[in-house]
C-alpha cells in the first residue's frame, strides 16, 4: 500500500472510532437550594412566596426537578424547630441556603460560615450583627431587608386616621427579639403626639392572645397595632379576636388584610423572592455573597378591607382610600 493511501485510510478511521459515552454526556450538576421559612407548613403566604421564587429561578434557566432541587422546611417561628431544620438542611450540603425571616436568618448564619446564605424578610441586619454593612455584607450572608423600625410609627398614624377615637392601643409584639423591641420603642416614642396610651401584648400562644385582646376590649376606644416578627404565625387568632371584640387594628403586611384584617402598610412580601432568584443565579455563577449588597424594599403597599371596616362601623376617609394600593370590598 502506498504511503499516501495509508495516511488517508488512518485519517478517515480516526473519525469513526467510538467515543467514550461517559465523557460525551457529562450532564450538568444539579444545584441544591435549602429554604427555611418561619411560617407554618401549608401557609398560603409561604406557598405564594415559594411559587414566585421557583418561577423567577425558571426564568433564569434553573428548573425545579431538572437542574435545581429545592428542599423546604417550615419552622412556625419555634426555636426548637428552627434548630432541628437547620441541622437537617445543612446535612444535605446545599449550594445556597435561603433563610426567611429574622428569627431564622440569625441561627442559620451562626450555623454555617461556608454555605452562601440569602436572607429574606429580615429587619435591621446591621444592628443585629447579621452583616457588617449593607454595601459589603461580609462573610457568607447577603439578602433583602423588610423595612426600618421607623415604619412602626406609620402604623400608629394609620390607626388614628381610620379610627380617630382610639385613645388606648395594645401593641402585639415579640419582646424576646430585636424587631419586636425596636418597633415597640418607636410606637412608644410617638404615642404622646397621637394622644394615646399603650400597652404590650406578647403573642406566646393563641389562648394568651385571646385573653389579652379580650382584656383590652373592656376599655373604651381601644385599638391594636400588630408589629412584624413572630406575629404572622398567629395572624388567624389575632384577626379573629380583633373581629370578635370589635377592635380596629393595623397590620404590617397586605396578607393580614386579605385574611380579614382592617388595614395594613408594609413592603411587598412577594417581590423580594423574585429578586432573591437573581442573587441565587449570580452565586451559582461564581459570585460571592460579600460582593452582593443587601437591599431594601422597592415596593410598599397600603391595603384596606372595607368589609371589615363596615363590620366595625368605621367610615374610611376618602383621602385614605385614594392612597390605597389594594381595597377589598
Amino acid at each position: 500500500m502506498r504511503r499516501r493511501e495509508f495516511i488517508k485510510l488512518v485519517g478517515g478511521a480516526a473519525f469513526t472510532w467510538p467515543v467514550n459515552s461517559s465523557l460525551a454526556q457529562q450532564p450538568q450538576r444539579v444545584r441544591r437550594i435549602a429554604v427555611l421559612n418561619a411560617l407554618a407548613e401549608g401557609d398560603p403566604e409561604a406557598s405564594a412566596r415559594h411559587v414566585a421564587l421557583e418561577k423567577a429561578l425558571k426564568d433564569l434557566g434553573w428548573v425545579k426537578g431538572a437542574n435545581v432541587q429545592l428542599d423546604y422546611r417550615s419552622a412556625e417561628a419555634k426555636s426548637e424547630l428552627i434548630g432541628k431544620h437547620i441541622v437537617e438542611l445543612i446535612a444535605l450540603a446545599p449550594d445556597v441556603f435561603v433563610a426567611e425571616g429574622s428569627i431564622v436568618a440569625a441561627p442559620v448564619a451562626r450555623a454555617t460560615s461556608t454555605i452562601p446564605v440569602v436572607c429574606l424578610q429580615v429587619i435591621d441586619p446591621v444592628g443585629s450583627g447579621l452583616i457588617e454593612s449593607m454595601a459589603r455584607p461580609g462573610g457568607n450572608v447577603t439578602g433583602f431587608t423588610q423595612f426600618e423600625y421607623s415604619l412602626a410609627g406609620k402604623w400608629l398614624e394609620l390607626l388614628k386616621e381610620i379610627a380617630p377615637n382610639v385613645s388606648r392601643v395594645a401593641v402585639i409584639r415579640d419582646p424576646t427579639r430585636g424587631p419586636g423591641i425596636g418597633q415597640f420603642a418607636v410606637i412608644q416614642a410617638m404615642a404622646p403626639q397621637h394622644l394615646v396610651e399603650f400597652s404590650p401584648i406578647n403573642p406566646a400562644d393563641p389562648a394568651e392572645i385571646e385573653r389579652a385582646i379580650a382584656a383590652m376590649a373592656r376599655s373604651p376606644n381601644a385599638g391594636l397595632v400588630v408589629t412584624s416578627g413572630g406575629t404572622a404565625v398567629h395572624r388567624a387568632s389575632i384577626i379573629a379576636a380583633a373581629a370578635r371584640y370589635r377592635l380596629p387594628a393595623v397590620y404590617p403586611y397586605a396578607y393580614f388584610v386579605a385574611d380579614g384584617g382592617l388595614i395594613s402598610y408594609g413592603p411587598d412580601t412577594i417581590e423580594p423572592y423574585v429578586r432573591a432568584a437573581g442573587y441565587i443565579n449570580r452565586i451559582f455563577n461564581g459570585e460571592k455573597p460579600n460582593d452582593l449588597p443587601v437591599q431594601g424594599p422597592t415596593k410598599y403597599q397600603l391595603s384596606i378591607n372595607l368589609r371589615t371596616a363596615k363590620v366595625l362601623a368605621l367610615t374610611v376617609p376618602t383621602s385614605l382610600l385614594a392612597r390605597a394600593d389594594q381595597v377589598i370590598e
